[in-house]
C-alpha cells in the first residue's frame, strides 16, 4: 500500500515556524569504542543454575549494568548527547516466573532512581526499544500476552528509574503482523496508562508503511515515530528527499501532543541505498531532518556517525 498523502488533512509548517535550534543526534545503546558496554546471561545458562546462584549471579550482573548506565550518560554528557536509548537488555531474567530478578531490581529502587535524577540533571532524554519478541497485533493471545508482560517489565524499570509516564521516556515498536492495523489499535486502546502513555509506533520496511503506522497511531492516540530508511525501502525510493518524506515527517508530528518531543530515525544502506543493512556512518540525511528536535543515529559507529553528522550535516544550517 503506497502512501496516500490525499489522505491526510496537514497544514505545512512555514519556515519562519521551523526549529529554531539543530536536532538534538541520539546515541543508541553502546558505544563503538567500548566505553559502554552491558553484560547479558542466556537464558539457557540462567535454567542451569541453583536458586542461590541464580540470584548471585542476577545480583552481580544488574549492578554492572547500572554502572554502565550511569557511565553511558556521563559519556552523552561529555559529548553533548541529549538522546540515550538504554538497551532493551538491561535487566535480563527480571520477567522471570522465580521473580528472583524482579527483587533484585526492588532492592536497587534507590541506586536505579538516582539514575533517573542525575539524566534529569543532565537533561539527557532517555527512551527505550523492546526487541520484536513484541507483536500487539498478533493473532495468537499468547503471544499478544506475552508481548504486554515484557512491555510491563521495561514500564516497571522506567518507573523505577523515576521517568515520566510519557513519550518523553518513550517505549517504540513496531507494528508487528502485517494487515491488522484494527487489532493493532483495539489492544493499544486497551493497555495500561503506565505502558500506552510512553508507547509510540514506527513504519518499518516490511509490514508497515508509512502510512499505515500513521494511521493507527491517529486512531490509537499516540506518537508516530518515522523511520525514512525504512520508508525509502519500502516505497522504493531514490532519495531522502522524495516529497513524501517531508511529508510524513510533518503529518507524524501531528501525533505528538508535544511537537517538541517529536523524534526521528535514521540509517543509511550499507551497500546501496536501499540496503536494509545499516552503514557505518551517515552520509546521506533528509532535508526535512532539519525541521525536527530528536534523531536517532541508528548507524554502526555510534558515536562517531553522530560527530561525522555534526561536521557537515548540521554544519549546513550554519
Amino acid at each position: 500500500m503506497k502512501l496516500q498523502q490525499k489522505e491526510i488533512t496537514l497544514k505545512k509548517i512555514n519556515p519562519q515556524q521551523q526549529n529554531q535550534t539543530e536536532p538534538h543526534l541520539g546515541l543508541v545503546c553502546i558505544t563503538i569504542d567500548k566505553q559502554v558496554r552491558f553484560r547479558t546471561i542466556t537464558r539457557t545458562r540462567y535454567l542451569k543454575l541453583s536458586p542461590q546462584q541464580r540470584e548471585d549471579t542476577l545480583k552481580e550482573l544488574y549492578q554492572n549494568n547500572l554502572r554502565c548506565l550511569d557511565g553511558a550518560l556521563t559519556f552523552c554528557q561529555k559529548q553533548n548527547i541529549r538522546l540515550y536509548r538504554m538497551t532493551s537488555a538491561l535487566f535480563p531474567m527480571s520477567d522471570m516466573e522465580d521473580k528472583i530478578g524482579g527483587n533484585i531490581l526492588e532492592e536497587m529502587r534507590e541506586d536505579l532512581a538516582k539514575i533517573g535524577e542525575k539524566a534529569e540533571k543532565l537533561n539527557i532524554r532517555m527512551v527505550l526499544h523492546p526487541d520484536q519478541f513484541v507483536v500487539l497485533s498478533s493473532d495468537n493471545d499468547e503471544v499478544i500476552e506475552n508481548s504486554i508482560k515484557i512491555l510491563t517489565n521495561h514500564a516497571y524499570t522506567l518507573d523505577l528509574l523515576g521517568l515520566p509516564q510519557s513519550p518523553w521516556a518513550l517505549m517504540n515498536i513496531h507494528g508487528g503482523k502485517s494487515q491488522r492495523g484494527e487489532k493493532l489499535v483495539k489492544v493499544i486502546s486497551e493497555l495500561p496508562p503506565g505502558i500506552k502513555n510512553r508507547l509510540t509506533l514506527e513504519n518499518d520496511e516490511y509490514a508497515y508503511n508509512a502510512q499505515e503506522i500513521l494511521e493507527v497511531c491517529q486512531q490509537a492516540g499516540i506518537p508516530m515515530v518515522f523511520d525514512a530508511h525504512h520508508h525509502i525501502c519500502y516505497e522504493n525510493l531514490d532519495s531522502y528527499d522524495h516529497p513524501s518524506v517531508e511529508y510524513v515527517v510533518l503529518a507524524a508530528r501531528e501525533t505528538w501532543e508535544n511537537p517538541d518531543w517529536q523524534l526521528v530515525h535514521i540509517s543509511n544502506g550499507e551497500t546501496g541505498f536501499n540496503d536494509r543493512k545499516h552503514s557505518d556512518l551517515i552520509t546521506a540525511m533528509p532535508q526535512a531532518y532539519h525541521q525536527v528536535p530528536w534523531i536517532e543515529v541508528e548507524a554502526k559507529h555510534k558515536e562517531k556517525a553522530i560527530a561525522h553528522l555534526r561536521d557537515w550535516w548540521l554544519m549546513q544550517n550554519n
